[in-house]
């Protein structure tokens, strides 16, 4: 009952102070007024700031927290702490939503030792110009002792900043993994601990927005781990005892392969005509037997999670009305962050709409043609204003060349 209790009062205060391993404590703070991560990655459970303490015969602490949450963070860390003095720091990721409580953690314990990748330390100077800190850089394959615990450290550059490492606690396999494996939600709102069956959904969305550029880099980090048994993020639940499905998502997704056999049909439409094609069409898609039809609203649905199902399936129709003699604008922009975020190996097939001078199809061509290792299926489907009973052969056609792909 004490127990559950006390559980009760860190869900109250947004702070989490829970043992994960022998010596090692979370000690991070949820964030529940953050409408946007980042500015602009909706967020509706929230976000987690997460951070460690390991202890041996020397304490670190792994990370601080967004400056929005340091004083919360700071109370649960003098808790947690109970009476030492901390001797290191450990910055995986110089990110202000993970060293936003640098500069008064230090001003508290002034003796504390910042331990970070050479490039990380000079961040630090840009955040914190004119401040002065102990610090220590550390490279790959670098350990830091603690006395009964120790810390090696692997370099993971563009995942997703440049100076980014992860470090790995050998007595304990717990691997802490900067913002890989990371997941939108603050824990007070999903779960502690993560579970296989419904970590993917909100992980995906948070990869392929936040890491989804540098799967090569991903992969390259994944290819050099040890044998983990406990993976730590700075976001997001953590993981235990079996990590294969977890593993195994990563791989796919740093590998930009397909993970689901399916058809996303993304629409942009201004007055309904394509609207309608699109919703016809993916009932044509249902009808011929494909296994998975996404429908997305280009001009309402979340981007994040529309980005998150253009990597998810093998194939992506975009249907889009023409305008200003180029490409309606939600639908501009839902190319270009595919282009930004690094969309490749996919099928496209493509349907425009245009009144007097369709010209959506030529810009969305141009700009899948940008991107890497891209098939175009079929003809490209020209609408005039509206669907019409000749524009059906077309659109059949279209829809058994995804099918037969």
């Amino acid at each position: 009952m004490y127990a559950f209790f006390c559980y009760l009062c860190v869900i109250k205060n947004h702070i989490f102070m829970k043992e994960i391993a022998s010596g090692i404590r979370y000690i991070g703070v949820d964030d529940l007024d953050l409408d946007l991560f980042e500015s602009q990655y909706i967020i509706p459970e929230g976000m987690s700031y997460n951070s460690y303490l390991v202890e041996g015969e020397t304490v670190a602490i792994l990370d601080t927290v967004d400056k929005r949450k340091a004083d919360q963070w700071l109370e649960g860390l003098t808790e947690a702490l109970e009476g030492k003095t901390p001797d290191y720091l450990i910055v995986h990721h110089m990110e202000p939503d993970h060293s936003g409580a640098i500069k008064e953690l230090c001003a508290r314990y002034p003796s504390l030792t910042i331990v970070a990748t050479a490039m990380a330390i000079k961040f630090l100077g840009q955040f914190q110009p004119g401040e002065s800190f102990k610090t220590m850089a550390v490279k790959e394959g670098d350990v830091l002792d603690l006395g009964g615990k120790t810390l090696k450290f692997f370099t993971a550059p563009m995942v997703h900043w440049p100076e980014v490492m992860v470090s790995f606690e050998e007595s304990t396999g717990t691997l802490f993994s900067a913002d890989a494996f990371g997941k939108f939600g603050a824990l007070s709102k999903t779960a502690f601990w993560a579970d296989e069956d419904d970590w993917a959904c909100e992980a995906r969305r948070y990869y392929f927005n936040i890491c989804g550029k540098y799967g090569p880099q991903v992969s390259a980090l994944l290819k050099k781990l040890p044998a983990v048994k406990m993976i730590a993020p700075l976001h997001g639940p953590l993981m235990r005892n079996d990590l294969s499905e977890y593993l195994r998502l990563y791989g796919i997704w740093s590998g930009y392969n397909v993970e689901s056999e399916g058809v996303m049909v993304a629409y942009a439409s201004i007055h309904g005509g394509t609207k309608a094609v699109a919703e016809h069409f993916a009932e044509l898609l249902k009808a011929k037997g494909c296994p998975k039809v996404v429908l997305t609203d280009l001009t309402r649905d979340d981007r994040a999670e529309a980005i998150e199902d253009a990597f998810r399936y093998g194939t992506l129709v975009v249907a889009a009305a023409s305008y200003d003699a180029g490409l309606f604008t939600p639908a501009y922009d839902f190319l270009h962050s595919l282009q930004m975020k690094g969309w490749q190996k996919r099928r496209v097939g493509l349907i425009e709409n245009g009144t007097w001078a369709p010209s959506a199809g030529r810009v969305m061509k141009e700009m899948f043609s940008q991107m890497k290792d891209i098939t175009f299926v079929g003809e490209l489907v020209t609408i005039k204003s509206v669907m019409k009973e000749e524009d059906a052969p077309a659109l059949e056609a279209l829809a058994g060349a995804i099918m037969a792909s």
